[in-house]
C-alpha cells in the first residue's frame, strides 16, 4: 500500500503542513517485524532524529521498537511518548554533560561513545552519581557509502567516531574505569543507502575487527550496526516500503556473529519516510520570461531537504486532473535556494490547488525553522481527518 490522501479533508485544514498516513506507517512497522523475527539476536532502535512527533512515536512505541537518540532533549521526548529507558541507545559526538546526566539518571540502555575525552567525561559523572554506564564505542570503519556527501558519516575525514588504530587502546582503557561497563562496538556509515553492497563492505571491515579483537582476547556482547537504509524517493508510489528483507538478509549473510551475540539496527528514514508528505498550497501561478512558477506557501523553513541537499520530492497535484504542464515549485522564502522541484509535469495548476510533496517523513517536519519569522507547520494523522 502507498500513502493515501482523504483529499477532502485536506482542503479544509490551514497549510502549509504535514500530513502522515498511519496505515503505512503501521504497514511499514509490521514488515520491519516480520523480517527480524527470522533472525532473534536483531534489535532494530528506531532514529528519532528522523521524525519525533510523538502521535507517530506511540505507534512506534506500540510496535515493540528500541529507540535511537542523539540529544538529552530527544530522550525527553521518547521517554513522554512512553518508550522504556532501557531501549534506548544515546550517540552524538558532542554529548553535555546535562545529557549524559539525564541518560544515567533515565537508565537507559547504552552510550555509544565516540572519543577518549567522552569516555572519561561519562565515567566521571557516572563515579558522581553512583551509577554505571553500558558503552559501546563508536569505530570509524573508513568505509565510504553511495550517498550525498552531507549524510556520509563512515569515512576517516568524517568527525564521527573512533579511529580503528585506537580501538584496542580505548577498550582497554575503559576496562580501568570503575563506572564503565563495555557492551562492544557501534558503527554507521551514511544514510540513503540503497546499495546493499555497502553495508557488506561494513560487515566484512567488522569482521576483521572482531577477528583482531578476539585474538587479542577481547570478546563482545554488542555489534551496533547503526541504520542508513533508504527509500524510494523517485517513486514512491511504486515502493512505499523500503527492501527490509534484503537489508537484514545481507548482515545474517555477511557478518560473522559470535555465539551469543546481539545485532543491533538504528533505522530512521525507512521507517518514517514513505508515510508522510508535506501539503501546501498554491498561491499564485507566475508566467516569466523562461520559466512558468507554481507559489505555494511552503517554503525551506519547512522542507529544507531540496535546498539543503538538492533532493527530489515526487510532487503531486491533488486538486487538478486537467492535461500537464511544466512547472518550477517554488516558495516564498526570500532565498533563490528556496525551490522545491524545477521543469516538472503537473497537471494545469491554479491559485488555491492542493499540492503533496511526498516521502516527507524524515527530515521535514523535524528540520523546520522560523526562519523569516515563519510558524512552524502543524501536522496531522490520517486517523484525525478520517
Amino acid at each position: 500500500m502507498s500513502i493515501t490522501f482523504p483529499t477532502a479533508r485536506l482542503a479544509q485544514v490551514k497549510t502549509p503542513f504535514y500530513y502522515y498516513d498511519t496505515d503505512l506507517l503501521r504497514q511499514t512497522l509490521q514488515t520491519i517485524t516480520a523480517e527480524t523475527q527470522k533472525y532473534p539476536n536483531y534489535h532494530v532502535h528506531y532514529a528519532v532524529k528522523a521524525n519525533a512527533n510523538l502521535k507517530l512515536l506511540s505507534i512506534i512505541n506500540e510496535a515493540g521498537l528500541g529507540i535511537d537518540c542523539v540529544s538529552g532533549g530527544e530522550i525527553q521526548q521518547v521517554l513522554k511518548a512512553g518508550f522504556p529507558a532501557d531501549k534506548i541507545v544515546f550517540a552524538g559526538v558532542g554529548k553535555s554533560d546535562w545529557e549524559i546526566e539525564l541518560g544515567l539518571e533515565a537508565g537507559i540502555f547504552c552510550f555509544n561513545v565516540e572519543s577518549i575525552p567522552e569516555l572519561e567525561v561519562i565515567n566521571e559523572i557516572a563515579c558522581a552519581k553512583q551509577k554505571t554506564a553500558n558503552v559501546c564505542f563508536r569505530i570509524n570503519p573508513n568505509v565510504g557509502a553511495h550517498t550525498h556527501a552531507n549524510i556520509t558519516t563512515g569515512l576517516a575525514e568524517n568527525k564521527f567516531g573512533i579511529a580503528m588504530e585506537d580501538m584496542e587502546t580505548v577498550i582497554a582503557k575503559s576496562k580501568e574505569m570503575s563506572n564503565i561497563a563495555f557492551k562492544g562496538l557501534h558503527f554507521h556509515i551514511g544514510s540513503q543507502i540503497l546499495e546493499m553492497d555497502d553495508f557488506v563492505a561494513l560487515a566484512e571491515r567488522i569482521n576483521q575487527l572482531q577477528d583482531r579483537l578476539e585474538a587479542a582476547g577481547i570478546t563482545l556482547d554488542i555489534i551496533n550496526v547503526g541504520g542508513g537504509l533508504g527509500i524510494d524517493y523517485t517513486a514512491p508510489e511504486a515502493n512505499p516500503i523500503p527492501d527490509f528483507a534484503s537489508y537484514f538478509a545481507t548482515y545474517h549473510s555477511h557478518l560473522k556473529l559470535r555465539p551469543g551475540q546481539s545485532l543491533h539496527f538504528e533505522l530512521g528514514r525507512a521507517v518514517v519516510g514513505q508515510c508522510g508528505a508535506l501539503i501546501t498550497r498554491v498561491n499564485y501561478v507566475k508566467q516569466g520570461s523562461v520559466k512558468q512558477f507554481a507559489i505555494v506557501d511552503a517554503g525551506m523553513t519547512d522542507l529544507i531537504r531540496p535546498a539543503l541537499y538538492d533532493a527530489h520530492h515526487k510532487i503531486l497535484n491533488l486538486s487538478s486532473t486537467e492535461p500537464e504542464e511544466t512547472y518550477d515549485v517554488v516558495g516564498p522564502i526570500c532565498e533563490s535556494s528556496d525551490v522545491f522541484d524545477k521543469d516538472i509535469k503537473l497537471p494545469r495548476t491554479h491559485r488555491g490547488d492542493l499540492l503533496a510533496m511526498l516521502s516527507a517523513g524524515a527530515y521535514g517536519e523535524i528540520m523546520a525553522s522560523g526562519y523569516n519569522c515563519r510558524q512552524l507547520p502543524q501536522a496531522y494523522t490520517s486517523d484525525e481527518l478520517q
